[in-house]
Order: C-alpha cells, then structure tokens, then sequence
C-alpha cells in the first residue's frame, strides 16, 4: 500500500505530530522527478507526500494543450502503480491553488476523487491545496469552508494558507514585509470558520516570515516560535490542555532555512515541509555538470557526429534522478522523518 489511504494518511500526520517530525513535500514535475523522490524516500526509510503545483499540472498536461487536470490526474496514476515498487508510503497532494485557478484544477479533481469514492475507491489525491493568501482573510475562509465540506466528504484533507509567504511560485507573488506573519486572531477567525478537526481535518499553512526561494542570509526572518503561540492562543480559547498543538502547521518556503529553524518549527508542530527550489537544483546540477564535461559529445560540433551514449537522455536523466534524490534524503534527515516509515 505505497499511495496512502485516507485512513493512513491520517496516521501518517498524526505520527508526525506525536513524534515531533515532518514529512518533506516534494514538488514533482515529470514522472523522473516523481521517481527521484521515491527513491529519496525508500532510500531514508521515510514515508512523505509528493506534490503537484498548478505550474507542474500544466507542465505535464503537455505544452499543446497545458491541462492542469490531465497532467495531474496522469502523473498521480502512474504513481499509484510505480509507487508499488517502493517500500514506504506515500500521499498524493496538490500545492498552491489561488482563486482564479480554482475552476480549473482543485475543484475538477476533487469531482474526480468523488466519483472514485461514490464507486467505493479511494481518492486519487490524499490533499489538496487551497491558497487563499491573496484574498481578504473573509473571502479566503468563505472559501475554504466550501471546499473543506467537499475534501471531507471525498476522504480528503485540505490545505490552507491563510497569510501570505513572501516571495514568487507559480505566478503567486507577496511582498517581504510584516505581512507575512500570522496572528492569534487569524488563527481564531480560521477555527471559527474551519472548526477544530469536527469539519474535516485541515493543514493550516501559517506564515511566520516564510519566503518561497532562497534569498541570502539576513534578508528574510523566520520566526517558528509564532507557530508556539498559535496554538497556545487557540488551546487557551478553545479549552484544550496547556501545551496541545490543535493545528497541523505546514511549513512553506522552506528551502535554504537553517537546521535550527527547522527543529523549532518541527518542535511547535509542524507536520510537512515543502521543498521545491532545493531539489530542482539538486535535479539539473548533475545535468549541467555532464553538459559541460562532455561538450563534444552532447552537440555535433564541426561537423562531427556527437556521442549517443552522451546525449541520450537516460544517461544525464540518472544523474539527475540520484541527484536529486540525495536531496531528499537530506530533507528526511533535517525533518526527523529518516527511519520513521509505517512498518
């Protein structure tokens, strides 16, 4: 059972929260970087959640057409049989979705995860992602509601981000500023909206000066210890024991943060990480180094034939298959994830 049903991918989270890890969230964009993932997780022992971005879907909806659906839907297919062959489990999610994308990606495969449900399947995908962080924070949970009812009823978990993180993915940009810190009240009028599990279990993509990219050090503050008073501001409300962590928090922008940040945001319950800028390069460095180093053979220069076995995709493409999957074991390990697969 390598893709995780609901009911294990529920225990997946809820082992991250006990145990104070977090899963790596890869974002994938081919069915290579798809198995470079896999690999990076059988080879930790680590279970983990691969991702699709709609700037993914519709790389894999081909350039004819570029349909985020028939990109997502075919890779998450291919991986429910490749992922066979890998001795971890894993989820299938979608990353940042904002409103205008709606109609045109979450809201058709979530129409596709129930009908498989209503033919007594499972769902394709395991979550979804909502980003709301460029709307009023009224007009991003009047959503979220509406979405979280459909996720629920399909077996989903949906993702929000209810604050911006700084920076650009996918056309999504936020400015680096105060914005992008969350606050006990957002936290309040999101339990208000969402509940507290009795809706439908949700990851809440705080912000807490999260920046999508790597920016050189001291351009961006990370402060993990928000996510502390979150929850502390939510429990305390809500009657909760002193020291519960009511939220699943996912960490974005997480790419070039250091190994403290890490641990504190694991510490104050963070259950997925997303990595996107750190594996792509760790999937092309490889590629360019062959390119480089075999410049004759790679490109018919003067006349001269070239070397096939140089240029052949599958000779640069397993280069940078264990390229990046080097990275994502270094992930698991920052992420406390190593070694804790369901056994």
């Amino acid at each position: 059972m390598p893709i995780a049903t609901p009911e294990v991918y529920n225990e997946m989270l809820d082992r991250a929260k006990a145990g104070k890890f977090a899963y790596p969230a890869i974002n994938v964009t081919s069915t290579q970087t798809l198995h470079a993932a896999l690999r990076g997780f059988a080879e930790a022992e680590s279970d983990g959640i691969v991702q699709i971005s709609t700037g993914g879907a519709e790389f894999l909806g081909g350039q004819y057409s570029k349909d985020m659906v028939t990109g997502s839907v075919a890779l998450a297919e291919f991986a429910h049989v490749v992922a066979e062959k890998y001795p971890v489990t894993v989820a299938l999610h979608t990353d940042h979705c904002p409103k205008d994308k709606l109609d045109g990606y979450v809201r058709p495969l979530l129409a596709v995860s129930e009908e498989r449900v209503k033919a007594g399947r499972n769902p394709l995908f395991q979550s979804h992602m909502w980003d709301g962080s460029a709307e009023t924070l009224a007009d991003n949970l009047a959503i979220a509601q509406e979405l979280l009812a459909r996720a629920a009823a399909a077996k989903i978990i949906l993702e929000v981000e209810i604050t911006p993180t700084g920076g650009e993915e996918d056309g999504v940009s936020h400015e680096i500023n105060d914005s992008l810190y969350t606050t006990v009240d957002d936290a309040v009028r999101t339990v208000e909206a969402l509940g507290l599990g009795e809706k439908g279990r949700y990851l809440l993509a705080a912000s807490f000066g999260n920046v999508h990219g790597v920016y050189k050090p001291g351009n961006v503050v990370l402060r993990p210890d928000l996510l502390k008073e979150l929850n502390e501001g939510i429990a305390a409300k809500y009657g909760k024991p002193a020291g519960s962590q009511p939220f699943d928090f996912v960490f974005h922008g997480g790419s070039g943060s250091s190994a403290e940040e890490i641990a504190t945001a694991l510490d104050n319950g963070v259950v997925k990480m997303n990595l996107d800028t750190d594996t792509q390069y760790a999937f092309t460095r490889p590629v360019a180094d062959h390119m480089f180093k075999n410049y004759d053979g790679v490109l018919k220069v003067d006349g001269e034939v070239g070397s096939k076995k140089t240029y052949d995709p599958r000779t640069w493409g397993k280069l940078a298959e264990a390229g990046m999957a080097a990275r994502v074991v270094e992930a698991t390990q920052h992420l406390r994830s190593a070694g804790q697969k369901i056994k």
